[in-house]
């Protein structure tokens, strides 16, 4: 008995630790986009900025993949009981994400990342339906009806998929026009390309803050 309620302490804590480090991380991020795309500094220091913003970065990413296995983790100890292969699928997910994630970053520019990120995307968007349509359908059949806060943090946790989906959608301005920053120094028109690509990630970037927020909220009250 301990030793349960010591894991599911340590889960618990490990819970938190993502919220705090994904919400805090992209809050980091950005604020350092803001030099980025501030004509007024020098391209060192814009350049200088981009390297803390894109690693920076990294730390939302990694906490999303692996919130997913931590939650339905969490979700046993709270009395939610998963299938066997669900259980299996779950704790593998997270790992595998994050190495995913890891190597699209780490080997930027070759084939192999260039792959596999293509099949994260298509991931994410499978996800994205998956987990509504796994609500749905555990809400309907009635495992999910004791835990409605459980069902709202994975709904939730979908439009977190998407909002970041939809900020991979609208950032190609932004790189196109710091690729030019990058390499010959910025001109009035890439400035624009990045102040312009910034502003339309801007509301999926609240919308992911809220919807964090929210979620870590429901988990701590865990309404009926």
């Amino acid at each position: 008995m301990e030793e349960m309620i010591f894991a599911h302490g340590l889960v618990k804590y490990l819970h938190i630790l993502l919220f705090v480090y994904w919400l805090g991380g992209d809050a980091g991020v950005f604020y350092s986009s803001s030099f980025v795309t501030n004509t007024k500094l020098s391209r060192e220091a814009r350049l200088t900025a981009f390297k803390i913003f894109i690693n920076l970065d990294m730390l939302p990413r990694y906490c999303l993949a692996l919130m997913l296995t931590v939650g339905g983790v969490l979700a046993e100890f709270v009395g939610y009981e998963h299938p066997l292969w669900q259980t299996i699928a779950i704790v593998a997910l997270g790992p595998i994400w994050v190495w995913v994630v890891h190597t699209i970053h780490a080997r930027e520019g070759t084939e192999f990342s260039k792959k596999l990120a293509h099949w994260d995307k298509m991931f994410r968007v499978f996800m994205i339906f998956a987990i509504i349509a796994s609500v749905i359908y555990h809400w309907v059949t009635g495992p999910l009806q004791p835990y409605p806060w459980i069902a709202a943090k994975l709904l939730i946790f979908a439009g977190l998929i998407f909002c970041g989906f939809m900020i991979r959608v609208n950032i190609p301005p932004f790189i196109e026009g710091f690729k030019v920053l990058a390499a010959t120094g910025a001109t009035p028109e890439s400035d624009q390309k990045m102040i312009d690509g910034m502003a339309a990630c801007r509301p999926y970037v609240l919308l992911i803050w809220a919807g964090v927020a929210i979620s870590a909220l429901l988990g701590v009250l865990k309404p009926v």
